[in-house]
């Protein structure tokens, strides 16, 4: 293992730390509470969002705190959930009169860090809900979930929220929204590669030189199959197909499934479209990827509104990249525009 990196326990302290000194009059750290969080939270007069999950997939969600975006991010070591105290003392931290408004991706560990966490500060009068992302139409269950996997659609729904909350929406508001962004988001991913977490040492999977992971979790889980390495433009297909072709189980109040949804995406749609690298994707090899992705979306009818290309939600330095869909309507536009000031700058 190579890494640039001095004890392995101290990485994402260390991470956070830098992060913290790259920006220091728009965020600060909390080291007790692994928290990053806006230097002007909490505000009185909007709900504060605040996001968790394991670390290893910058710039989720350390890098996505700040004006417009998340108020706060409390994440876990690489690759673990965020331990329950943490998110608790972090919330306290930026409770706010309005609210505070927790968002979930659909692993398990996250799940009951937050569910717990949100039950004391119930108890303790705080006023807390939360909106669970799973955008991941790979398998419907998979190594650490219960049903789909959040993955780079995330950054649809934070960008949403962030953006209303700042315009003074209300927390039922904010959730029903939330909502409504997950409804009309899609992912897949694939992988060339294995990635190696800085206290394991060692790759969480290896692939053969002519081998891809169609479908794999950020975390390394399984996806649909392994797979022989083909051309581009196949995989593309191969993704959209099944980003198309989705149907969402639907499920009674027992839990019992009672049917499917309709496809999301139709001919005469307006569509973001992200192409996310994993980590260790060439900026080249994923534009090569949009602009395909792109003219094939447009045959079928769907109009692509705007384009997100480059390192949104990483699996540390796997190499391989995700497709995302979001259909958009006019408020979603607006959202989508909104301004936004987080670490990641544009010159």
């Amino acid at each position: 293992m190579k890494k640039l990196m001095n004890d392995a326990k101290q990485f994402v302290p260390e991470m956070m730390k830098g992060i913290a000194a790259a920006n220091p009059d728009k965020i600060k750290w909390v080291p007790e509470y692994n928290l990053i969080m806006r230097a002007d939270a909490p505000n009185p007069n909007k709900v504060s969002i605040v996001q968790g999950s394991g670390s290893g997939h910058e710039p989720a969600h350390i890098m996505a705190v700040g004006k417009g975006m998340l108020d706060g991010a409390c994440p876990g070591d690489v690759f673990a959930a965020p331990p329950m105290g943490n998110v608790v003392e972090s919330s306290k931290l930026l409770a706010s009169p309005k609210g505070i408004l927790h968002i979930v991706n659909n692993y398990s560990g996250d799940r009951m860090s937050f569910e717990t966490a949100a039950e004391m500060l119930e108890a303790e009068d705080i006023l807390v809900k939360t909106i669970y992302v799973d955008d991941d139409v790979a398998v419907q269950d998979s190594t650490w979930t219960v049903g789909r996997r959040g993955v780079a659609g995330n950054f649809f729904v934070i960008k949403a929220v962030g953006a209303a909350s700042e315009e003074g929406a209300s927390l039922d508001e904010l959730v029903e929204l939330g909502q409504k962004v997950n409804d009309v988001t899609r992912s897949m991913g694939m992988a060339l590669t294995g990635c190696t977490p800085p206290a394991k040492g060692q790759p969480i999977f290896t692939l053969q030189e002519d081998e891809i992971e169609m479908g794999v979790g950020i975390h390394g889980e399984p996806g649909r199959a392994r797979k022989k390495l083909v051309s581009a433009n196949e995989l593309v297909d191969e993704m959209l197909q099944a980003i198309l072709t989705d149907r969402k189980p639907i499920f009674d109040e027992d839990g019992n499934q009672t049917g499917t949804a309709d496809p999301v995406f139709n001919s005469g749609d307006e569509v973001a479209l992200m192409v996310n690298g994993l980590g260790g994707t060439p900026i080249s090899e994923l534009y090569l990827v949009y602009g395909y992705a792109h003219e094939q979306l447009e045959k079928k009818g769907i109009k692509i509104w705007r384009s997100y290309v480059g390192e949104y939600c990483t699996s540390l330095e796997m190499a391989g990249m995700s497709i995302t869909l979001c259909k958009v309507d006019d408020q979603l536009k607006k959202l989508f525009l909104a301004p936004a000031e987080i670490p990641i700058r544009v010159f």
